[in-house]
């Protein structure tokens, strides 16, 4: 039967970890010291007690006294816990008849060979005491067979060489030395220098009667040099009446476990570290409701405000009431699920301390099984995290809110609808968007910080009409969103928009501000996760349409199907746009319209008009789609494909024997504000072999309204390339009127609507002969753009303009339509001789006889 050990302690978990520790033994426990006599009085078979001092009751010192001077209890030996910071316990108890003593917090190794040492000398006295009866056993036979050192020293003078010993082979084993090698060396000689005197000191308590033994850790030295660590224990031996002076040395070889010590207190001391800079605690406890502390760092009372003591044992309170209550089932079920798993537990969450302050914490912990699977214990970390989520949860306040208004942002709105839709629940939902116009024009006129106030006064009064169902955002800059639920029908959201009117009427409209409502149901089939974006698309919109009524301060607008349309024609018109550009399709192609040169009377140049037609489309106007390919950036692989055509066309020009007719193209302002614009194009005219002189780039004024520098630099380069740069649509955009002499350009193509003016017979009240006048004083060549009748003609050769286009002369026209005009016209000679009189020109017909074209009507042959 494995030996009886009884283990007294009133800690709960220093006796459940001793249990564990000595598995192999008989364990029997007290929690105080009349427990324990009572389990003495009951197992008379008890080898040994672990006694810690500090009992309730009867204090550890009053057992000892008692097993030191009653004779039943003369037989037990035991060995005292103790603290590591008070050394006088081990003292005292040693004094009052203890054999040894362990400190905590309780190492294994340590434990274990103490128990061990301990037991064996038990085991070595019963043998001797059964020898001493007659039985058939030798000294020898048990210094054999036991596998500690032992040696028994017939002297009071132990220290001396010569000394008469009995010494096992374990003995020798561990020293190192033979029997005669120790007998002549003497037990001094073989102490380590450090260990002797305590050693010493010691055996002369022990000779004087001061104590009945003594235990230590100490060094021995070996022949080579070497150290070897012992766990010794020295007794006196009375083997019979007539021997006086006999003590036995029992010795257990703890090198091994001296070094893991080593490393074990080089961990601690890291550990101690560590836990003296955690911003929290380190903890073991209980897998119970309570989360009961077996083990809490001192960082405690910084994180909690309570102490580590308080804690340990739920003593004042367990860590379950420092959790803030509306996180203790969720941390519980977290725990449930991750130890059902055995992965590691992290949770964020708040605790209160004892002050009432909340602070969020970070546990990063771990669950101890035992060989069962059983969860025996939880390990981990708890600290404070409180200004990182503070911070997260500012920038998660800023990402969500609008943060002149403190309203929620789109974003949040976005993911409110994507929420909704995901749940699918029934019931009406609408979308008002409501945008107020000419705040730029009140911020001009009072200042930014005027009009910031004005807004959130508007948004705090919008936000008083939010009730029930209804929730407030602002959305977009000048914009706020309704988000309505449950409502009854369309005029309940009518009423709605009249009721806003009512409250903020006379403000806006004292401050001239105007309002439209776009207003979006959302239908069932609408509730579509991925359409969220489009929904507050469609209801930015119809609030815009909602502006677009001048005559009207306060208007709605419900977003219906025609609308819709238009939404739907943009997006097929974009996919087609897609296609192009991608090169998939071929919807797009050029029609080419003539530009007539005044003093030559023939076709100089062709400016290439892009179209597309699409099978689903038809025909496609330029000006709508072009907005759509600017917007996109769709333009840039677009506007390649167009000046490839163009040039191509210049080049079927050339085979026909038009050398110098020239194409005129129209580039955006995204096109040249790409950085290899010129160096594509320059490429594209060497690999078609177009010479550059031949090529047109019209532009229009607005391009000078942003980038002037930029733009002008890149100007500059195409034109000294040979390259002709024309302003298109002149007099009516950006006016560059100033800075016309900075401009790297040729040509100004003149608006249509200065041609325009032009059809009645009084033309005193024109500019159209100042800017020619102008832009040749400038040294550039004009093109008159949208003439359609005689009379403009004559107005613009009166005044000396170089150059026109116009219905007068064609229509746009396909490519072999383009080249039957040039074989109509610019075979023939000049129909007009310029004259000059009085320093103006003038062009008479030399045959007044001669007939219009049949073909061209606009033309003279």
């Amino acid at each position: 039967m494995p030996a009886k050990i009884l283990i007294v302690t009133d800690s709960a978990v220093d006796r459940l970890k001793l249990q564990n520790l000595l598995m192999d033994y008989y364990i029997l426990t007290a929690s105080d010291g009349w427990e324990a006599m009572q389990e003495m009085d009951d197992n008379t078979d008890l080898s040994l007690i672990i006694l810690d001092l500090n009992l309730p009751n009867m204090e550890g010192y009053q057992l000892l006294k008692k097993l030191k001077t009653e004779e039943e209890y003369q037989n037990l030996r035991t060995i005292i816990l103790t603290d590591n910071d008070k050394p006088e316990h081990e003292i005292n108890g040693l004094k009052m008849g203890a054999a040894d003593f362990i400190r905590k917090p309780i190492n294994r190794e340590c434990l274990k060979s103490r128990v061990e040492i301990h037991l064996e000398l038990l085991r070595i006295r019963q043998l001797y005491e059964e020898m001493l009866f007659g039985r058939d056993l030798t000294l020898d036979t048990i210094l054999n067979q036991v596998p500690i050192g032992i040696t028994i020293l017939h002297s009071d003078k132990p220290f001396g060489s010569g000394i008469k010993s009995i010494i096992n082979p374990v003995f020798e084993q561990i020293t190192g030395r033979t029997k005669e090698e120790l007998i002549k060396v003497g037990w001094g000689k073989i102490t380590h220098p450090d260990d002797r005197d305590k050693d010493r000191e010691n055996f002369e308590k022990l000779k004087s009667g001061k104590i009945s033994s003594y235990s230590m850790e100490k060094r021995y030295i070996k022949p080579d040099g070497s150290i070897v660590w012992v766990y010794m224990v020295v007794a006196r031996l009375n083997l019979d009446n007539t021997t006086t002076n006999n003590h036995i040395c029992i010795v257990q070889e703890i090198t091994k476990r001296k070094e893991m010590e080593k490393d074990l207190w080089e961990s601690e001391r890291s550990k101690s570290v560590l836990l003296a800079n955690l911003p929290g605690i380190a903890y073991r406890c209980d897998y119970d409701r309570e989360w009961t502390m077996q083990f809490v760092s001192q960082g405690s009372y910084e994180l909690t405000g309570y102490k580590a003591e308080s804690l340990i044992g739920n003593k004042e309170l367990s860590y379950n009431q420092i959790i803030a209550p509306e996180y203790r089932e969720a941390i519980w079920l977290k725990w449930e699920e991750v130890l059902r798993h055995r992965l590691p537990f992290e949770h964020e969450y708040e605790i209160i301390t004892a002050s009432g302050k909340r602070k969020w914490v970070l546990e990063k912990a771990q669950g101890i099984f035992d060989e069962l699977g059983n969860v025996e214990a939880l390990e981990g970390i708890i600290i404070d995290i409180s200004d990182r989520k503070n911070h997260e949860l500012r920038n998660q306040f800023l990402l969500e809110h609008d943060t002149l208004t403190g309203l929620h942002n789109r974003r949040h709105l976005e993911e409110l609808l994507e929420h909704d839709a995901a749940r699918k629940e029934n019931g009406k939902r609408a979308l008002l968007n409501m945008n107020l116009c000419r705040l730029d024009i009140l911020t001009l006129a009072y200042g930014f910080n005027y009009v910031q106030v004005l807004f959130k006064k508007i948004s705090d009064v919008l936000l008083s009409m939010c009730i029930n169902n209804c929730q407030l955002f602002a959305t977009y800059s000048n914009r706020f969103t309704f988000y309505v639920k449950n409502y009854y029908d369309k005029n309940d959201l009518i009423q709605f928009c009249h009721d806003i009117e009512d409250i903020l009427g006379s403000t806006l409209e004292t401050e001239g501000i105007g309002v439209g409502i776009g207003i979006l149901e959302i239908e069932e089939q609408d509730m579509d996760v991925k359409d969220v974006k489009g929904m507050l698309k469609n209801v930015l919109i119809a609030s815009e349409n909602a502006l677009n009524k001048p005559d009207q301060h306060f208007n709605y607008v419900f977003f219906d199907q025609e609308m819709e349309s238009k939404i739907l024609r943009k997006r097929k018109i974009k996919e087609v746009l897609e296609k192009i550009a991608a090169g998939e399709e071929n919807y797009i192609y050029l029609q080419f319209q003539p530009i007539l040169d005044l003093k030559a009377n023939h076709i100089c140049s062709f400016e290439a008009l892009s179209r597309i037609k699409s099978n689903e489309l038809g025909i496609i106007p330029p000006l709508e789609f072009i907005p759509i390919a600017e917007e996109t950036k769709l333009i840039v692989p677009i506007g390649k494909r167009i000046i490839f055509l163009a040039l191509s066309f210049l080049n079927k020009l050339k085979t026909q024997g038009y050398d110098s007719v020239k194409i005129s193209i129209n580039v955006s302002l995204i096109q040249l504000l790409t950085n290899d614009f010129n160096a594509t194009l320059f490429a594209l005219l060497e690999d078609m072999g177009v010479d550059p002189t031949n090529l047109i780039i019209e532009i229009t004024e607005s391009v000078f309204s942003d980038n002037f520098c930029e733009i002008n630099k890149k100007l500059k380069e195409l034109k000294a390339s040979g390259i002709e740069i024309a302003v298109d649509d002149f007099g009516t955009g950006y006016s560059s009127l100033a800075r016309e002499r900075e401009l790297n350009i040729n040509c100004l193509k003149i608006d249509k609507y200065f041609i325009d003016e032009l059809v009645p017979l009084n033309h005193n009240g024109t500019i159209t002969g100042d800017i020619i006048s102008m832009a040749h004083k400038l040294e550039h060549y004009v093109v008159a753009e949208g003439v359609e009748h005689e009379v403009q003609k004559e107005y613009l050769i009166e005044h000396g303009c170089d150059k026109m286009q116009g219905y007068l002369i064609s229509r746009p026209l396909d490519e072999e339509a383009a080249l039957d005009l040039l074989e109509g016209v610019n075979d023939v000679s000049p129909a007009y001789t310029i004259i000059v009189k009085n320093g103006a020109e003038k062009n008479i017909p030399k045959d007044s006889s001669a007939k219009k074209s049949p073909k061209f009507p606009g033309l003279l042959p």
